[in-house]
């Protein structure tokens, strides 16, 4: 529940900061004020939702991005891709490139040209200014209505979603939270274009939409939320197979197979992460016995198992599985990797840091063996490898907060206590836990034998810090808001109270 609840008010938040003095009307709406306003937001997604950014997975996700961006000619933003850990079928893009991927949605896709239709879609809303015209179209209405609606969509399809989308609906005003059926025709043709640019199988658009459209009759009255802002899967799907029917040479004949390796260990990790329910584990069961799949598929559903096992903490379990894998595979580094996680969850820190080092060498752009790495190192006593190699991370991912976390046990464990309350504080924003952050930065900027370059960081992360708590839904905000619900309670409770009834003719609350 309060979970939900900071979901709630992280999305009420997104929509007042659209109504903050110098917005002003879409035609004018900056490329500078859309750039602000994602900043704040991507700091808002962080304290609502649980992020899946481990290295791997980040990596991943943003090279594919990158693919598109290139063929796309993206300008005014960096856009970054994240994975949510979320059931729901649902996929956002929000102001300044900022392009967000529930692990339900992900869970459907069969291919990494499927997860590609539909970045390179959210890509095109963004390049196309789509989002900046809805959200002009949504300071229209009154604040309230809007930021209901929104956070019913963020939230997903749940019966309170539903009411609190209902209910903003129901105010009589003119809101549209949705594209546009010609918004959504020109980021399907903008991703039909793209892709057939980076030598990808635009079919892949047909398949994503026939399973928005099965998913959409299946749910019948509890519509997913991607559906909300992205509506009619019917029509889409149509004009999607008009640009199919068009093509002179048939599209399968085109294109080559793509090799899904990467896509699928992507997925089974995102997958091995949520809650397990039991389901999961079955579907890979089942696909490891199916004869009709490929060896690669079948591998991949064993590796999908020994991240399960994993999460179960049943490392002897994994720990065969993934090895069975790797010697399936010799030829990926990455599966060392996992193979070295399983080997240090065992107690055999040698044999990790072996694989680790393997994998490093192997493929030096991986960051996650780089982590991995320095985690083992830390353990082996191997502290200025291990530090070098914690940097390297927090260079090349700089929002990945676990590294910061590393980074903080290191300085404090050297009596650094000043830098240590810093890195920790850093680990703490990006956790979304902003009154621990602040804690720790005012901590740090007491020490004086802080180097100017973080002092002055710190600073900055307090600046940010501040925004976040004086604006409108703000930590602040928050905290009143809790106040004065727990007031309502108690009141509550004192109406409840059995008393004996001394009028007949006095006033009645209109509630009972």
């Amino acid at each position: 529940m309060k979970k939900t609840v900071q979901k709630i008010l992280a999305m009420i938040l997104a929509v007042s900061m659209l109504h903050f003095p110098g917005v002003h009307p879409a035609a004018a709406f900056t490329v500078g004020e859309e750039r602000e306003l994602g900043e704040a937001l991507l700091y808002q997604t962080r304290l609502a939702f649980t992020l899946l950014d481990d290295p791997d997975i980040s990596q991943y996700i943003n090279r594919l991005g990158g693919e598109v961006l290139q063929v796309a000619n993206a300008q005014y933003f960096d856009y970054h891709f994240f994975v949510i850990k979320n059931k729901e079928f649902n996929a956002f893009a929000a102001p300044s490139g900022l392009i967000f991927f529930h692990s339900g949605l992900l869970e459907t896709m069969g291919s990494e040209d499927e997860l590609l239709s539909v970045m390179a879609h959210e890509v095109g809303h963004v390049v196309s200014r789509h989002i900046a015209s809805r959200m002009e179209k949504g300071m229209k209405v009154g604040i309230g209505a809007l930021a209901l609606a929104i956070a019913g969509i963020a939230l997903g399809g749940g019966t309170g979603s539903q009411a609190m989308i209902t209910g903003a609906m129901a105010t009589n005003q003119a809101l549209n939270l949705h594209f546009s059926r010609q918004d959504e025709e020109e980021a399907d043709l903008l991703s039909y274009g793209w892709m057939k640019k980076l030598g990808r199988d635009p079919a892949a658009m047909e398949k994503m939409m026939q399973t928005m459209r099965r998913i959409t009759r299946y749910r019948m009255g509890q519509v997913p939320p991607y559906l909300l802002t992205h509506p009619d899967p019917e029509a889409r799907l149509g004009y999607i197979q008009s640009l199919l029917a068009i093509e002179k040479v048939p599209l399968n004949e085109r294109y080559k197979p793509v090799d899904n390796f990467a896509f699928l260990r992507f997925k089974y990790r995102v997958m091995s992460q949520l809650e397990d329910d039991g389901q999961f584990r079955n579907y890979l069961v089942s696909k490891m016995s199916d004869s009709h799949i490929t060896q690669l598929e079948r591998n991949m559903a064993k590796y999908g198992l020994s991240q399960v096992e994993r999460e179960a903490n049943n490392h002897e379990r994994s720990l065969v599985l993934i090895k069975e894998v790797v010697a399936a595979m010799p030829d990926r580094p990455i599966l060392l990797v996992d193979l070295g996680r399983q080997e240090m969850a065992a107690g055999n820190k040698a044999k990790a840091l072996e694989l680790f080092e393997k994998a490093s060498r192997l493929d030096a752009t991986d960051l996650w063996s780089v982590f991995q790495l320095a985690t083992v190192q830390v353990e082996l006593g191997k502290v200025k490898e291990a530090e070098a190699n914690f940097f390297t991370v927090a260079r090349e991912i700089p929002e990945y907060s676990k590294v910061y976390y590393e980074l903080g046990k290191l300085r404090s464990h050297q009596g650094q206590k000043g830098e240590s309350s810093y890195y920790l504080g850093k680990y703490y924003l990006y956790e979304g836990r902003i009154e621990l952050a602040r804690k720790n930065f005012k901590l740090a900027l007491k020490d004086r034998s802080l180097s100017l370059k973080i002092a002055e960081d710190a600073e900055a992360m307090l600046d940010t810090i501040f925004r976040l708590e004086e604006g409108p839904g703000s930590v602040r905000d928050r905290e009143e808001e809790k106040k004065k619900k727990a007031e309502e309670e108690e009141m509550r409770k004192r109406r409840s109270f059995p008393y004996k009834q001394t009028s007949l003719s006095g006033p009645r609350d209109s509630r009972y």
